[in-house]
């Protein structure tokens, strides 16, 4: 007996919710905000933004990629900016969903989203290290690196060894269930299983360690924004906060979304929708104290292996999120907070995927380079930098590509006959190049230039070449171009031949 598809979809939300509820808390806690805003977002993201997804199988909630981004706002201008931040990234994206730019959101060079990723992945290994320790990141990501060999030192065999131990008991059931769990029960999260086996050893052997801080009330979480909070936007930074998060926000949901069509055969994910839909949850979040939400691929994937079929997996997920902060919150305040730590510090090495770097090599060393400069750049100064300069490289890069043609040049000076045969794309940038080139043909030559490889000239080199044949004619020389035949394969420049037929013969 095939079973129905409410009855898959409420099978499915039950394994993503699982999934779901120490990953809202503990990146609330890599924020550097209360464990209670993490949920706050896992609960709009599923019911709401459920609701009106765009990709009906992907599911939404706080994310680590934004964590980074949060816990450098709320450590330079504290927990008030991020409400009126939130809300202002939530109206960017859903203006972006309804100018129907989702899919442009898609058009970023994979080194610079790789680059991105894995930077964020770093910066999440260096900041919850310390957490896992019980301890507190330093001012800078780059501080981070560079201290944690001595705070390894320090805290694990000093009085932090509980958390430390909790850590690492996290981490070895996380990576031995997702090794050697039974495949009946593959559908239960390996992150589940191993923060309840600290949180039991935890409790057992009463260790003198931090835990997760949960309201009896969840509606005493809710923190609606000051007025005068959007009066600060007055200060550039807050305005190029909230760009920089709804740029990857959006980012990470369309990729997400994208990679969540590859898993099932379903109904497609429609990006502008999709996009409305996270600038509905994130601008709700911002006046409700919440976190950033995207889609998650964790989640999402997870959802799609549990057997989901439609949108209500991910509404009914947010639904058991809020009965049970609502009706179990005090077992919740029994979870260590070294061990949501540890399950972000092995989320922060799944983002350096390893694979995706080897796969960027197959297209040369510049990719790399750009893949680098990302990364160096998120961790050396911050995120909005790393991607900035992964973005510029990328652009460089595709100029320099669009500007590269190969000319090669013959001239016969017993017939008084040249012949330039031009391949690629022939713009301002290459006219140091044929300028030189029309300098050596002597007076009275007939060029003849073949055009047959030529993808696309601008205005400037056909300005150039007709110039040439203006001076040439008063020498007896001439040009000889298929102007025709060049103007029928390039008509989209939409230039006048009758501007260049006085000129060209």
């Amino acid at each position: 007996m095939t079973q129905s598809p409410f009855a898959k979809d409420f099978l499915a939300s039950w394994v993503v919710f699982l999934v779901a509820l120490p990953l809202c808390m503990g990146i609330a806690i890599a924020s550097g905000m209360p464990p209670a805003s993490g949920i706050i977002t896992g609960i709009l993201g599923g019911i709401l933004v459920g609701a009106l997804s765009g990709s009906p199988l992907q599911v939404s909630g706080p994310a680590a990629g934004l964590a980074v981004i949060v816990f450098q706002l709320v450590r330079d201008h504290g927990f008030e900016a991020i409400g009126p931040i939130l809300a202002v990234a939530g109206a960017l994206q859903m203006v972006a969903g309804k100018f129907k730019l989702g899919r442009w959101f898609r058009a970023m060079s994979p080194a610079v989203v790789y680059g991105m990723l894995s930077g964020i992945g770093i910066l999440l290994i260096g900041g919850q290290f310390y957490v896992m320790l019980d301890d507190k990141p330093r001012q800078t990501g780059l501080d981070n690196l560079i201290g944690m060999p001595g705070a390894m030192l320090h805290d694990v065999i000093g009085d932090h060894r509980y958390a430390a131990a909790l850590g690492v008991l996290t981490m070895a059931v996380l990576v031995g269930w997702n090794v050697f769990r039974p495949k009946r029960l593959k559908l239960i999260p390996g992150a589940l299983i191993a923060v309840v086996t600290a949180t039991l050893v935890a409790a057992i052997w009463k260790f003198p360690v931090h835990h997760v801080e949960v309201p009896g009330n969840l509606l005493n979480a809710i923190h609606l924004p000051r007025a005068t909070g959007f009066s600060e936007f007055r200060h550039s930074y807050m305005l190029i906060s909230a760009i920089a998060m709804a740029f990857v926000a959006s980012a990470e949901t369309l990729l997400s979304a994208s990679a969540v069509d590859r898993l099932h055969t379903g109904p497609r994910a429609d990006y502008d929708r999709e996009l409305f839909a996270q600038g509905v949850g994130n601008t709700l979040c911002g006046f409700l104290g919440g976190l950033p939400m995207t889609g998650v691929i964790v989640r999402s994937s997870t959802n799609v292996q549990a057997g989901a079929i439609t949108r209500l997996s991910a509404i009914l997920h947010g639904v058991w999120l809020l009965a049970f902060v609502v009706a179990l919150p005090h077992v919740l305040s029994m979870v260590p907070t070294a061990s949501l730590a540890a399950i972000l510090v092995c989320t922060g090495f799944k983002l350096i995927e390893w694979d995706n770097v080897k796969a960027l090599s197959r297209y040369g060393r510049i990719p790399i380079a750009i893949y680098a400069a990302t990364v160096i750049g998120i961790v050396a100064a911050d995120l909005l930098t790393g991607v900035i300069v992964g973005l510029i490289l990328s652009l460089m890069k595709l100029l320099y590509k669009i500007s590269q043609i190969t000319v090669r040049f013959e001239l016969d000076r017993e017939y008084h006959e040249a012949h330039l045969h031009i391949e690629g794309a022939a713009t301002f940038l290459n006219i140091p190049e044929l300028a030189s080139i029309l300098d050596q043909i002597p007076p009275g030559t007939a060029l003849h230039v073949h055009t047959a490889e030529l993808m696309y000239i601008d205005h400037a080199c056909l300005d150039l070449l007709t110039t040439w044949s203006e001076q040439q004619r008063a020498t007896g020389g001439k040009l000889i171009v298929e102007w025709e035949h060049l103007m029928a394969r390039f008509q989209r420049q939409r230039v006048d031949v009758s501007e260049f037929e006085p000129y060209v013969d």
